[in-house]
């Protein structure tokens, strides 16, 4: 009979032998997520005979061999989270990071006013518009997706973390759109950014589980944003502010695609570690 270290210790070495370079961190939430075993507890009965049910030892065991296989330890537990909340994800939607945490702060630092419409494009999980609808508490909160299964994750998400709902808008851009109708004092994306050829070059986590419709910008990783230059305005007030996620080397070509589209007041900021990461400007039309 083994005793929980040593499944701990089994399941850190065949992530050891596999690559993964936080072996030991992925294979202890793998383990606290199968047989519910929290930290303190494990320390009182890490050298005791384990006796885990057949079905926890099975998860354990299955998810050991999915993070292996390089699989993201997210979309095996099933979760992530971002600014304090914990998303749904899957393999539909990318994984909530980090860095994506700078756009959100960013938006709730210059808008503390709570009587505002505000559209999150290319929403994914949702992380985007929920997490500012709860922290922001902003009145009127949109998301728009070409994902329909996508939209499924960010309902799901939305129904776990909001008592007010957020409306869901399956649309290609803003195609679903209506110019006349649909203004915005605010308009957020982390639109796909990586240029088609780097993509081969990404982590297996990233490139071989996560969706390449969120993640490839074409040639040069711009298309997108292109797109949302010419595009925003039509949908923003007078005023209104954009706020795009970007790779850490587009701030420049991002900025000059907003000024000529009429974009004033255009910066780039910087994330926690010093990389451009998102790219602000205000929609002046006189």
């Amino acid at each position: 009979m083994q005793t929980w270290a040593q499944i701990l210790a089994s399941g850190q070495k065949k992530l050891q032998d596999a690559g993964i370079a936080e072996y030991n961190l992925d294979a202890w939430y793998l383990f606290e997520h199968a047989f519910g075993i929290s930290r303190m507890q494990y320390f009182m009965c890490s050298v005791q005979n384990a006796e885990p049910t057949e079905e926890a030892l099975k998860e354990f065991n299955e998810g050991i061999e999915r993070r292996a296989k390089r699989e993201p330890l997210q979309h095996i537990l099933g979760t992530q989270e971002f600014m304090g909340l914990e998303f749904f994800v899957n393999r539909h939607t990318l994984i909530p990071r980090q860095d994506t945490e700078t756009l959100v702060e960013l938006v709730l630092a210059d808008h503390k006013e709570k009587d505002i419409k505000l559209l999150d494009m290319c929403t994914g999980s949702g992380c985007i518009a929920i997490s500012l609808a709860v922290h922001g508490g902003y009145h009127h909160v949109e998301a728009a997706d070409i994902s329909t299964e996508a939209l499924k994750v960010a309902e799901q998400n939305a129904e776990k973390l909001l008592q007010d709902p957020i409306c869901f808008r399956h649309s290609d851009l803003f195609g679903a759109f209506d110019p006349n109708a649909d203004k915005f004092d605010i308009i957020v994306s982390n639109p796909p950014y990586i240029p088609s050829d780097v993509i081969e070059e990404l982590e297996p986590e990233v490139r071989d589980f996560e969706p390449r419709s969120a993640l490839d910008g074409t040639a040069d990783g711009l298309f997108f944003y292109e797109k949302l230059a010419e595009e925003c305005g039509r949908f923003l007030k007078e005023n209104g502010s954009v706020y795009f996620e970007i790779g850490h080397d587009q701030g420049e070509a991002v900025e000059n695609l907003l000024r000529t589209h009429g974009f004033k007041d255009t910066k780039t900021i910087k994330d926690l570690a010093g990389n451009d990461r998102v790219v602000c400007g205000r929609w002046q039309t006189v």
